[in-house]
């Protein structure tokens, strides 16, 4: 009963991607004990197909990744069903909803431990100590509860990345065929995703990985990030990369480096940057990155405010003036920026939150009006639990309250609250919440998304005739006309579905 079983949950109706992070959990076992991959994004039926492996009673250990939204919406009820079906196996989550919600997933009964941050030494000593009946109290990045209390064990030190065993992408590919996860994007005919580095050498206090990385990155090399697609290139077809890292470009060397090794193979490839980085980058990098294939970059902007920058403790030397300056930059270099914006931090009055939203909406138009290109990216701020952060407190003074039962978060009300869409914020009020979305609807008619593949020409027309009017004037109320046609052509929201 050594066997473990790892677990994927459905996390996208579509455009399914390798799912990187539970491969890195079974390399870090490979070849010790046996294991077993089920891709909740790949299985109609998902509990029968965990359930199959499970009645051989092979299977001992079973290991969740678990992002807030729809994979949560999917873990907790399968999570409880097994273990009142198979009460002698032992549940173990990842992935940064249970490390910032310890509580709740503790106390739900079903869970027995949490990897808390990377899992590649964690994970194999846990099973090594529970086969041999040892002690895990030592054990680094764990969380578990112990006579009723919970217990944090002490963060390890991230480990060089190069040293890591390579993922197994074969043994994946006897699973599921990798063909199913090279979907067709914006940047390709079949886009692999794929993890370059961990963590994030900044703190600010939206961010969800801050309390688990905290301010700590480490890297692969650009060779071996340049071998491991290449690999995936030429075993299975990829023409195209999204780099899921937090922050892929840290280091203009390396992503200069990198840029160099990947031209001869015609990738197109996304990442993710933040703009004060970047924006350090000398002319002749920025020109090897895009020449490289680089398309487009989703950066951070936040706010065009100084103070809420300085309020998310962005970090950085990042100013409003800055943010409108690159993205006017980047358009001699043909590379697209993707701007997130965060609207809604608490301010002491509704007229002042009101007040920073307009001020947001406006910023947002000026960046348009330099680089019509930038692609805008909205949130609404939902509270992260980073101990210490000046924001978090004021996000508690104010009254906001998270779900006290796990379960209580797979309400549809705490669903959207986790894709930043519904905050259930006391400080933002509907009609606050209704203009954002309002505007958002907007931009989105005179802008429709580059990235959404299945709207044509004849439709980017019109729905920009419809709504230019409107952006014009600044009205915002009740878009329906730009909402039917969006919802008739399923426009596709890059925040909540991906490319």
């Amino acid at each position: 009963m050594n066997k473990i079983l790892l677990y994927n949950p459905k996390s996208a109706i579509a455009k399914h991607r390798i799912p990187n992070s539970i491969l890195n959990i079974a390399a870090s076992v490979e070849g010790k004990y046996d294991w077993v991959i089920v891709d909740g994004n790949c299985e109609s039926d998902p509990l029968q197909k965990i359930e199959s492996y499970l009645k051989t009673g092979e299977f001992g250990y079973l290991g969740f990744t678990v992002m807030p939204g729809p994979q949560l919406r999917e873990a907790i009820p399968l999570s409880k069903k097994i273990k009142e079906r198979y009460p002698y196996t032992t549940m173990i989550w990842g992935g940064y909803f249970p490390s910032s919600q310890p509580k709740a997933v503790l106390s739900s009964g079903f869970v027995d431990f949490i990897i808390n941050g990377p899992g590649d030494n964690a994970f194999p000593r846990l099973i090594d100590a529970l086969e041999n009946h040892e002690p895990y109290e030592f054990i680094k990045n764990l969380i578990y509860k112990a006579d009723g209390k919970i217990t944090k064990t002490i963060k390890e030190d991230l480990l060089d990345q190069d040293s890591l065993p390579p993922l197994p992408y074969d043994k994946l590919a006897t699973f599921y065929p990798i063909d199913r996860y090279l979907g067709k994007t914006y940047l390709g005919k079949r886009t692999m995703a794929y993890h370059s580095s961990i963590g994030c050498p900044f703190t600010c206090s939206f961010c969800a990985v801050v309390p688990i990385y905290e301010a700590r990155w480490k890297a692969k090399s650009a060779k071996t990030v340049y071998k491991d697609v290449k690999y995936i290139k030429d075993r299975w077809g990829a023409d195209a990369i999204e780099f899921h890292d937090n922050n892929f470009f840290v280091s203009e060397k390396r992503t200069v480096e990198f840029a160099k090794l990947i031209e001869p193979e015609n990738m197109t490839w996304w990442g993710m940057a933040r703009i004060d980085t970047m924006d350090k980058f000398s002319d002749a990098s920025l020109a090897q990155i895009r020449k490289a294939g680089c398309k487009i970059i989703f950066f951070g902007a936040e706010s065009g405010n100084n103070d809420i920058l300085e309020q998310l403790d962005k970090g950085g030397t990042q100013t409003g003036e800055q943010i409108i300056r690159f993205a006017e930059r980047l358009k001699k270099f043909d590379i697209i920026p993707e701007y997130s914006f965060v609207l809604g931090t608490p301010a002491p009055t509704p007229e002042k939150v009101q007040a920073q939203i307009d001020f947001e909406i406006d910023f947002i138009k000026k960046v348009k009006a330099v680089n019509p290109r930038t692609e805008i990216v909205l949130y609404t701020y939902t509270p992260v639990p980073t101990e210490g952060s000046e924001l978090y407190k004021q996000v508690l003074e104010q009254g906001f309250e998270y779900p006290k039962s796990l379960e209580d978060w797979i309400s549809p009300a705490w669903e959207n609250f986790d894709l930043r869409k519904n905050p259930l914020t006391p400080w933002l009020k509907p009609e606050m919440i209704d203009k954002i979305r309002n505007f958002e609807t907007v931009l989105n008619g005179v802008y429709p998304t580059v990235t959404d593949i299945k709207l044509n020409d004849i439709k980017r027309k019109a729905i920009k005739l419809v709504s230019t009017l409107r952006y014009k004037t600044n009205l915002y109320k009740y878009p329906y006309e730009i909402k039917i046609l969006q919802r008739l052509w399923e426009y596709r929201q890059p925040e909540i579905q991906g490319f």
